[in-house]
């Protein structure tokens, strides 16, 4: 399956020739016009790697990064004409992965993405982190690419934030994961405490995925720890 990009970029002559070119390079390519858009399409579409402005007509390309950052790891590749040191630094300690300065060649670009996509191909399996797009689980089946779940067959609707929930507990199958960790993920680090945000969740998720909600079989508590789903459900 080809990987994502999401190109955040208001250059429209940009957006045509990273098109083609990047689809050429056997790449699925997303565009957004602007930061809004960018943050929008970001948070729907998943996207593998993120190929980003900083001059853009709504927003610093620096606060979509940061808000890209509140939600994910994946590799950040800035595309700007700012070529002052200062400028890179700052993007780089924002968690930007790499820097290039317009114009560049798409030869250069494609060789920086696979470098970026491959760091963090390997990141992943070091963390032992579920990377399968397809995740299967007894009756339980989630479509990782498409934010789409099966159970019993049968599609689940969930809101947002119930699927980012749930995808969380996917992709660390088997392992505990603390109150804490999981409200930071979710929800930002301003609501590491609020504990009965995450309870109000894990019981609408119970609701819809468990054959008795109230015996839990699939998303187990740890008391006093956290929450897993449990690999031998």
């Amino acid at each position: 399956m080809s990987q994502r990009i999401l190109i955040i970029d208001d250059e429209k002559s940009i957006q045509r020739s990273l098109k083609l070119s990047l689809e050429a390079a056997g790449f699925s390519v997303r565009q957004a016009a602007d930061g809004l858009q960018g943050i929008e399409a970001f948070s729907s579409q998943s996207p593998d790697l993120v190929l980003l402005d900083l001059g853009l007509p709504d927003m610093s390309g620096l606060k979509v990064l940061s808000s890209i950052r509140e939600q994910s790891r994946i590799p950040v590749i800035i595309l700007s004409v700012r070529d002052q040191e200062r400028q890179k630094v700052e993007a780089l300690d924002l968690g930007a992965n790499d820097y290039l300065t317009k114009p560049f060649g798409v030869q250069e670009l494609l060789a920086r993405m696979r470098v970026a996509l491959r760091t963090s191909a390997d990141r992943q399996n070091q963390t032992g982190e579920v990377t399968d797009p397809m995740f299967q689980l007894g009756s339980l089946r989630v479509d990782r690419e498409r934010h789409l779940v099966w159970k019993n067959d049968l599609p689940v609707k969930l809101t947002k934030t119930e699927y980012k929930l749930l995808s969380l507990l996917v992709r660390h199958a088997g392992k505990v994961l603390t109150h804490r960790q999981i409200l930071t993920e979710i929800w930002g680090d301003a609501y590491q405490g609020e504990t009965h945000y995450l309870q109000v969740y894990i019981s609408q998720l119970r609701r819809k995925l468990e054959a008795e909600p109230t015996a839990p079989q699939l998303i187990l508590t740890e008391p006093g720890a956290g929450y897993r789903l449990a690999l031998d459900s």
